[in-house]
């Protein structure tokens, strides 16, 4: 027996094996969240005669807890029986076919159509909280594009990132938003108004050093990357360009996998200023000249400040690159009810 030859088996074996219970998995899920919308489906139409609106009683939901409990055992306490209502009432049958469905022509439409074999039945007992259908139809297609975790979930909500991704845009925009995710495919696209670091857990008052800052995050890159977004792959911190026989530091560098091309960013402890706009559009000429290879893009340049005064910003990047962009951080949670305002204004404003 040729040992090169065995390895190869085992190493068939082992990848058909871990194939098989990846797709074993992923079938068990898909029935499970299937099963749960179809018992809700039943609830609400033998409550309500299928108006999900109309009032419903909670002695039913109690007594159907209590009798299943006692024929199936765990799996139907009252907050279950309450999400499988809430589950079915949020992803009704007549949601719109999923694009899955629609490529593959020869398979059978059934409610598995509205419903994502990519998520869990924990993904959706976090999404069926959210009350507003645009916001819950966004976190949905985001938890599929960047396969997010449920604890990732948790926060992405915690942080209001769609309210934050929504603020400024037109109505078509957030339309657009709530029903693709966000998509990436300019250099806008990665940026974020506020970038919110409330995962360092600084305690307010805080006086912190701009090294400080980096330390933190980089120790804890993992949440840094997903408040950053999908597409980026740290390569370093205290990035070394030399010029002139001068040596000068990036804070941190990236490069984003989807755009492909470095992203430059340099943190300020308070206000952002000329200076820095300056000093980071000399970065960029130096990234694109001396680091870019074949097939890299130009490297886009984010300085990350506190605070930063609009209109000397303004100015200052008249005759920069186009590359470079100026944003905030905050550490501790946004005011969701001040987004929230703010978006109810801009449909307000452009109702027909």
């Amino acid at each position: 027996m040729e040992i090169q030859k065995y390895s190869h088996l085992v190493k068939n074996i082992s990848e058909t094996y871990t194939n098989g219970k990846v797709k074993a998995l992923n079938a068990v899920n898909t029935l499970l969240v299937e099963t749960y919308w179809k018992i809700g489906q039943h609830i609400v139409e033998f409550e309500q005669g299928g108006n999900a609106k109309a009032e419903y009683g909670v002695q039913l939901l109690e007594q159907l807890s209590k009798d299943l409990s006692i024929e199936f055992g765990k799996g139907f306490s009252l907050s279950n029986i309450h999400r499988f209502r809430q589950f079915y009432i949020s992803y009704p049958i007549l949601a719109t076919l999923s694009q899955e469905l629609k490529d593959n022509k020869d398979q059978d439409v059934t409610i598995s159509a509205t419903l994502s074999h990519k998520l869990s039945w924990s993904h959706y007992v976090e999404l069926i909280k959210i009350e507003n259908s645009l916001e819950r139809s966004f976190y949905e297609k985001q938890a599929i594009i960047e396969n997010w975790s449920i604890r990732e979930l948790k926060r992405q909500k915690e942080t209001s990132l769609f309210l934050r991704l929504a603020s400024g845009k037109n109505k078509k925009e957030i339309l657009l938003l709530a029903k693709q995710g966000q998509l990436i495919e300019k250099p806008e696209d990665i940026l974020k108004d506020t970038y919110i670091f409330e995962f360092l857990k600084i305690p307010e008052p805080y006086h912190l050093a701009e090294t400080d800052l980096e330390n933190r995050l980089i120790n804890q890159l993992q949440d840094f990357l997903l408040e950053l977004g999908k597409g980026f792959a740290f390569i370093g911190r205290q990035y070394r360009i030399t010029l002139a026989n001068r040596h000068h530091y990036i804070d941190l560098v990236f490069y984003h996998r989807i755009l492909k091309c470095f992203v430059l960013i340099d943190l300020k402890k308070e206000d952002a200023g000329y200076q820095d706009v300056g000093q980071m559009n000399m970065y960029l000429g130096y990234m694109e000249a001396e680091q870019n290879v074949a097939g890299d893009n130009p490297p886009i340049g984010i300085v990350l400040a506190r605070e930063k005064d609009e209109l000397q910003i303004k100015y200052a990047m008249s005759h920069t690159n186009s590359q470079l962009f100026v944003q905030k951080y905050q550490l501790y949670l946004p005011n969701e009810e001040e987004l929230r305002r703010e978006i109810e204004l801009i449909y307000k404003q452009e109702k027909n």
